[in-house]
């Protein structure tokens, strides 16, 4: 049974993944700082994957990845248990456009010099396999929709740019030591819950997602939503999102460390998204509909970072991958009231 090393594994898509992976057969050894999540996470997910028959299965460490001295525990013991670390999915770091545009020294510091730690780890193990975390935000505000691989890295933000810059660094990596397998999947919103409502989104610092804050005002626990923008160049004039479910994400992952492991070694970059894009009004009024409760909103200026429209073109993850998004915006939006529902009766 291979060992898979998830960081930020108690965050949102990091999470959902590892449900994913212990699906497909997969131990996994979860190490995140809780920053903005917490270790409580993992009593869900054994909740759910107990109901798959499965035990014994996560090996969890509360840490930092800019912390060299504790990556080398964590790959060290797992030598000494007989059960080496083989590949590593991503996913920590910090991710508010927003904020980064506030505070790009953290974001540079966090996702870029922490990135550089865990790659440097990955080499002293010989351990030369990962599913890279990254993000549509590196292509910027592209020129035409929707978005293939092949466009131009043009981010307008820290955040795009720490993700370019690892993507970049990970190129470099493979350019000087071809041994390397490297999936970058770049994608789009994420959504949604696991359909057991057990498990799904909860930031422990202010939300900045439109998905929890929404389901906050739905539940009464915020007075109204803000809706960042009404003079986009869209039909209703709020910005048009690409949303995918999580699940559908977190099997995009456990597909991309398959395809690493049944290939030989290469660098490739991925869009994970449905190829649909709804405005922000079309996603609430959905949510409303399929929920049957009212969301007060009102429209603000713009945010810093933002772009109008993000799209993807999602045909070559479909034929690479032989993976299919499988939940609509429907499913999204069920999925997530009712996790979200569940978290927010016990606040």
């Amino acid at each position: 049974m291979k060992n898979i090393l998830v960081t930020g594994g108690t965050g949102f898509i990091g999470s959902h993944t590892c449900i994913s992976l212990i699906e497909q057969g997969y131990k996994i050894t979860i190490i995140d700082s809780c920053f903005n999540s917490s270790p409580s996470v993992i009593k869900n997910i054994l909740l759910i994957t107990k109901r798959l028959k499965e035990s014994n299965l996560i090996t969890f460490y509360k840490g930092d990845i800019r912390d060299k001295s504790f990556l080398n525990k964590v790959f060290i013991e797992s030598l000494n248990e007989n059960n080496p670390i083989e590949a590593v999915i991503h996913f920590a770091g910090l991710k508010a456009a927003d904020e980064s545009v506030r505070t790009p020294l953290i974001y540079w510091d966090n996702n870029v010099y922490g990135s550089i730690c865990l790659f440097n780890i990955m080499e002293k193990f010989h351990c030369r396999n990962i599913v890279f975390s990254s993000s549509a935000t590196i292509y910027g505000n592209p020129k035409s929709i929707p978005i293939h691989e092949t466009f131009e890295i043009n981010p307008i933000n820290p955040y795009g740019h720490s993700k370019a810059a690892v993507e970049n660094i990970l190129r470099e990596i493979y350019i000087s030591n071809p041994k390397w397998k490297i999936i970058n999947l770049r994608y789009f919103n994420p959504i949604g819950a696991h359909e057991s409502g057990d498990l799904g989104e909860r930031p422990l610092k202010n939300e900045k997602n439109l998905f929890p804050i929404l389901c906050k005002v739905a539940h009464e626990k915020n007075r109204i939503l803000k809706i960042f923008g009404r003079n986009w160049p869209t039909s209703d004039g709020t910005a048009i999102r690409d949303y995918i479910h999580v699940m559908d994400l977190a099997d995009a992952h456990v597909k991309s460390l398959n395809f690493i492991f049944n290939n030989e070694p290469q660098i490739m970059n991925l869009n994970v998204g449905t190829g649909l894009g709804l405005t922000v009004l079309e996603m609430v009024e959905t949510f409303m509909n399929k929920n049957n409760c009212e969301i007060p909103y009102e429209f603000c200026d713009r945010r810093i970072g933002d772009v109008p429209i993000l799209v993807a073109n999602n045909k070559k993850a479909i034929s690479t991958l032989k993976w299919q998004p499988k939940r609509n915006i429907s499913d999204m939006c069920l999925d997530g009231w009712r996790w979200q529902q569940k978290v927010l009766n016990e606040i």
